[in-house]
Parts: C-alpha cells; structure tokens; sequence
C-alpha cells in the first residue's frame, strides 16, 4: 500500500480489525520510510451502483459525496463523526441488497439521508433539507421546522 505522505510502497500492518459491520476491513499501517502512520480499509469489489441525476446523468455512488453533505448539515453539532460514517455505510449497503436495479436516484438517496438525519439531529436534518429541498425562503423553512413541531 503506498503511503500517502512520501508515496513508499513499503508498509507495515499494525492493527487489522472489522469495520462497516464485517463488510470491510480497516487496517493501520505505518510506513517503513517515513513513519507516518495511515489507515486503509479493504472491502469486496461488487459491481457499481449507479446513480441518477436530476438531469439525467449517471455517475458512481460515492459515499464520499454523502458524507461531505452531512458533515456540513452537522457542522457545530454534536454528532460523532462515526455515526455519519455508519450511517453512510448502512446507506449504500441498504441500496445495494435490497434492490436488483443497479441505479437509483439521487431523489431516492436524498429521502433516505433525510429519514435518517431526522432521527439523529433535528437542526442537521433542516439544513440538509434546505439544500436538499432547495429551499427559497423563510416560508418554506418554517413549515418545515412546524412539521418537525407538530410530528412530536
């Protein structure tokens, strides 16, 4: 594995263990050359899930792009870190398995992160849904937030 500091392709492993719920490995390597340490993760190599932009485009799934999102929907809020990274993994692996279709939207991805943000942080949940939504005005984030109200 080449290291990311110096680009050495000599490392060692100091530490393997499961992440993802079994479905990858993490491992934490330190560079022979350098001594920088690093992490890496390892996981089965399936086809692509595709997804569907609202102009008809189609790219690869990237759960980077996910976590980017919710990472400044949660900016200033105390949600760890590893939950988003979970939930992003519960994600695409739910999108994977429990369709035979190898696309899907970015709407249905956007209802899926939506449903679950609710449950974790009201206030992350209405910024992404401001995004998400394209919200245009004040209007349209107070019935939001009167929604969230009236559904306790």
């Amino acid at each position: 594995m080449r290291c990311p500091h110096c680009g050495q392709v000599d490392s060692k492993v100091l530490e393997t263990r499961l992440a993802d719920d079994g479905y990858s490995i993490r491992r934490r390597r330190e560079c022979l050359e350098c001594n920088n340490r690093f992490t890496t993760y390892e996981k089965v190599d399936d086809l692509p899930l595709l997804v569907v932009k609202k102009d008809a485009r189609r790219e690869t799934f990237d759960q980077h792009k996910i976590l980017n999102g919710l990472l400044r929907a949660c900016e200033k809020r105390n949600v760890p870190l590893d939950k988003l990274e979970n939930l992003v993994a519960d994600i695409e692996r739910s999108l994977k398995s429990n369709s035979l279709k190898r696309e899907v939207t970015t709407t249905e991805i956007g209802e899926i992160i939506m449903k679950e943000l609710k449950g974790i942080d009201k206030v992350a949940y209405v910024r992404f849904a401001s995004v998400y939504r394209d919200f245009e005005d004040i209007d349209t984030f107070l019935k939001e937030i009167e929604n969230l109200i009236n559904r306790k």
